[in-house]
């Protein structure tokens, strides 16, 4: 009679920085049903991945939801799964911190849920050819990937089956491959669909096994999959089908197929990921490409035959499209190299646990969810990328406090932050961060309020996205959730949720950094201006500014440098000299960055001049009334961090955020117009195409003739400031 290995594995997952009612939903939703069902059907097994951000709000708020899983593993029931406890992308991180990570969730498994783990789940199943030793080094010996890793290699179909070894530098690693066909079909289709897919692939001959592993979130999360998986019965359906043909299909947990089975042969990976994680980590243009290609094949019926020999993109390659991503990811990798030296130094004192503390934070801020974009939101929610930033802000307020004590201090360096072979100006202190980059216009991209662990600069540049173009189906939704009475994979849902979204979609054409020097043509509108689509008059925006002198005073604190460039503006279709230099002074006990401007125009004509300096700051609601702007012209009344429009000459206006306590002063010399709007941009999520507030962007500018050989100077303070009784934030 034929048989059937069915491996079934559910990771589960919330990212550090999601909102609480979300985490509360998806216990009540997913996690929690799925466990009751487990328990009422004692014969069906499963390995269960929890992330560690959700093991520690499970642990702090549904700590008998952890006894329930201990049961079902002393049962043996369950097979829990290891991996890096923050969930981090390991091909991106350092090899200690990967390791450090893995461990720490091994100690937490062996702690709550008293057995010791095998097996590791990779974070969006990125596979890099090191992870054979560097998973094997935290103690694991097998994980999970997709068939489409396979499938790359030249295997046919048929032999992915069962597990394959793999190895690196002798240190060996199992790898069970997850069925595509099971990962698109469980839970959208009806149970009876997988049983006869299992009879399909079952053999008399020898024992086979197949694998299914995907977000457990797809069981009451996903849109639609509440209702069909709990309330219309698809999963006691599907364990009840399961239960009636166990003369055929054998339920084991890894580590039992492992310990009893040999594996189908050994296999050497390439850099992949799973089919849909390739296509989306290409540039947007490519998309476009790819998913013609893809079509072109599927017209010509050449796609089953042919796709395991084309392929997207590498994960990493998400640093490359999202600058912002690449910032975090390189502010993530200098934290962790300032842990290391900083623990070298103290030469095996904990301080307290003070190291064991600035670790737990940098390894929180590598949780992956923030750094990429695909189906879901990822680097498009704000709130995500400010955990990220939240948390290694903390580590380095360890660190700081450490090796500066309360005592005020303020240092810089000129390094290639970014790691493209640029010179960027880096400035810390007790209170502020302050990076500038040279090869962006000399432009601010990071600001960090160290008091509330809160950076600025945190905002997003509008961008094409390969997704934008289904926008031509305005207004239109493509797979109903309610087609059939079934949910629908996410996958294959398309939802516009706002009339009229394809206007939305506005592209810059530089990196919207703060103290950028824009030179505007007279007949430049408002309108123009914040949907980046008016004529730049000027070469300043987005070239390099040469560092000409910088200073540190340890007395005040203070670190001052002047930038410079000789560039041109058009006037008349003719090049003009014009130079740019910009003198900056940050005051770190005085919390304030004074910028002076001189403006000097070289040529031998008289022209009038709109010089502006942009600045982009976010303080992560467009709609809330405890965020707002607050300009004295306008008799107090507070303005949304969305509002659009302008005033025509003021001497000084502010941001405030009563939330965390702080504000943002913004002082003119002399009095300058200010323009305002809100960065928006069109990103898919899992609900479908949304417009998502990612900062505010600000334009102070001056008006007035130019002279030849005239030089104009302006400046502009910026201070920042705690309300009164508000005390700094604890990490």
């Amino acid at each position: 009679m034929k048989k059937i290995h069915f491996l079934f594995g559910i990771h589960n997952h919330q990212p550090l920085g999601n909102f609480e009612h979300v985490f509360k939903k998806a216990f009540s939703h997913c996690y929690m049903p799925f466990v009751l069902l487990l328990e009422k059907h004692p014969t069906i097994k499963t390995s269960l991945h929890f992330s560690g951000s959700l093991l520690e709000w499970i642990e702090s708020e549904e700590p008998d939801f952890l006894e329930r899983i201990q049961q079902l593993v002393e049962s043996r029931q369950i097979e829990i799964i290891s991996g890096g406890f923050y969930e981090p992308i390991f091909s991106v991180i350092r090899e200690p911190d990967a390791l450090g990570q893995i461990r720490m969730m091994n100690d937490f498994i062996r702690e709550k849920f008293r057995t010791t783990p095998r097996g590791s789940w990779l974070a969006e199943r990125v596979w890099d050819p090191v992870l054979p030793r560097l998973i094997s080094d935290g103690g694991l010996s097998y994980t999970l990937l997709d068939s489409t890793h396979f499938l790359h290699t030249g295997l046919p179909p048929e032999q992915i089956r069962g597990y394959y070894v793999t190895e690196r530098e002798g240190k060996t690693l199992a790898i069970f491959p997850i069925d595509m066909n099971l990962r698109y079909t469980i839970p959208f289709e009806p149970p009876e669909k997988t049983i006869e897919y299992l009879r399909y692939i079952a053999s008399d001959m020898e024992d086979i096994a197949v694998t299914y592993g995907d977000d457990g979130e797809k069981f009451g999360m996903w849109p639609g999959t509440y209702s069909w998986v709990y309330e219309k019965g698809w999963l006691e359906a599907f364990f009840t089908e399961l239960e009636k043909n166990q003369d055929m299909i054998k339920m084991s947990t890894f580590s039992e197929y492992l310990d009893s089975y040999p594996p189908e042969g050994l296999i050497y990976l390439p850099c992949l990921s799973y089919e849909e994680m390739m296509e989306w980590a290409l540039p947007a243009e490519a998309v476009v490409r790819y998913e013609d290609m893809m079509e072109n094949l599927q017209n010509l019926q050449l796609k089953d035959k042919y796709s395991s020999f084309v392929r997207g993109g590498y994960w990493n390659n998400f640093l490359v499209k999202y600058p912002e991503s690449n910032q975090m990811h390189k502010k993530m990798l200098m934290i962790s190299e300032r842990l290391e030296t900083w623990q070298n130094n103290m030469k095996g004192s904990n301080e307290n646990g003070l190291i064991d503390s600035a670790r737990r934070e940098l390894y929180k801020g590598q949780c992956n969810c923030p750094y990429w974009h695909g189906l879901f939101g990822g680097i498009y929610l704000n709130y995500l990328r400010h955990a990220v930033y939240e948390h290694l802000i903390n580590a380095e307020k360890i660190i700081d406090s450490s090796s500066n004590g309360d005592n005020p201090w303020i240092d810089y360096k000129v390094i290639d932050f970014k790691k493209d072979l640029s010179s960027d100006i880096l400035i810390s202190g007790k209170n502020l961060n302050a990076y500038f980059s040279l090869k962006n216009g000399g432009g601010l991209f990071e600001l960090d309020f160290k008091p509330c662990s809160f950076n600025l600069s945190n905002t997003l540049t509008r961008r094409m996205e390969g997704y934008h173009r289904k926008l031509k189906l305005e207004d239109k939704v493509m797979g109903s959730q309610e087609d059939k009475g079934k949910a629908v994979s996410i996958h294959n849902i398309l939802k516009v949720k706002e009339k009229g979204l394809q206007n939305q979609l506005i592209y810059d054409w530089y990196q919207r950094y703060s103290f950028i020097d824009h030179f505007l043509r007279e007949d430049t509108t408002f309108e123009a201006f914040s949907m980046s689509r008016y004529p730049e008059i000027g070469n300043f925006v987005n070239t390099p500014y040469v560092l000409e002198k910088t200073e540190k005073d340890v007395a005040k604190p203070t670190v001052s440098f002047i930038l410079k460039k000789e560039g041109f503006v058009f006037q008349n279709d003719q090049q003009l000299p014009v130079s740019v230099e910009k003198s900056f002074s940050v005051n770190d006990s005085l919390m304030e960055i004074e910028s002076a401007y001189s403006v000097r125009n070289r040529s031998k004509q008289d022209f009038d001049l709109w010089f502006g300096v942009e600045f982009n700051f976010t303080l992560l609601a467009g709609e809330d009334l405890l965020r707002y702007y607050h300009f004295p012209v306008n008799n107090g009344k507070k303005l949304f961090m969305n509002s659009k429009g302008g005033f025509l000459s003021i001497p000084d206006f502010e941001m405030k955020d009563e939330w965390d306590g702080f504000g943002l002063k913004f002082t003119m010399s002399p009095e300058a117009g200010v323009w305002m709007f809100p960065l928006e941009t069109v990103s898919q999520s899992e609900e479908g195409l949304e417009r998502t507030y990612q900062g505010s962007t600000l334009l102070i500018h001056w008006k007035a003739p130019f002279g030849h050989g005239d030089e104009q100077k302006r400046s502009i303070k910026l201070t920042l400031y705690r309300f009164p009784g508000e005390k700094e934030r604890k990490i």
